[in-house]
């Protein structure tokens, strides 16, 4: 038996299409806070973990992450599986939230990024997260819709530590 997704929430409605903007749009405003935010993102992470980042790799690989999910929205608009990419989006940007609060709270300070994860970040990728549910039929992809998103949040936190290094 096959499964398919079903999209009758209607994937090119208007309010859909343009939630699914949410995640470009507020990817910069994440990376405006990391790196303008108290000593900025890659000083925050050579003193808290030891990890060498320069500002011209932390702002080329945010870069790249944000081409990617603008890519990702537009593919999944064009090939018809923009639910589904918006649960992923919204699993990964509610990851990162949580990862930011928890650092915070186990330093007990302000990190790079934390209010655009507490405020944006976290309230997106939830609300992303329950809106779309019903849209997807078959639940086993919804649910590898969130462990993909989290997935890609656990990558992007080895690429970090790694200072932003593939290789």
């Amino acid at each position: 038996m096959t499964t398919q997704a079903n999209f009758s929430l209607g994937i090119y409605d208007r309010q859909t299409v343009h939630w699914s903007w949410l995640f470009p749009l507020s990817y910069l405003i994440h990376i405006a806070e990391e790196y303008w935010g108290g000593e900025g993102y890659p000083a925050y992470l050579l003193r808290l973990r030891g990890v060498h980042m320069s500002p011209t790799r932390f702002l080329a690989a945010q870069s790249v992450g944000f081409i990617l999910v603008t890519i990702g929205v537009i593919l999944a608009r064009q090939l018809k599986f923009l639910p589904m990419m918006l649960v992923i989006l919204g699993a990964l940007v509610a990851g990162n939230a949580l990862t930011h609060t928890v650092t915070a709270l186990s330093i007990l300070e302000y990190g790079p990024g934390l209010w655009s994860s507490i405020f944006v970040w976290g309230p997106l990728g939830i609300a992303t997260i329950i809106r779309y549910k019903s849209a997807i039929d078959d639940q086993r992809q919804y649910w590898i819709a969130i462990a993909i998103g989290i997935g890609i949040n656990v990558v992007v936190g080895i690429l970090a530590m790694r200072g932003g290094r593939v290789g």
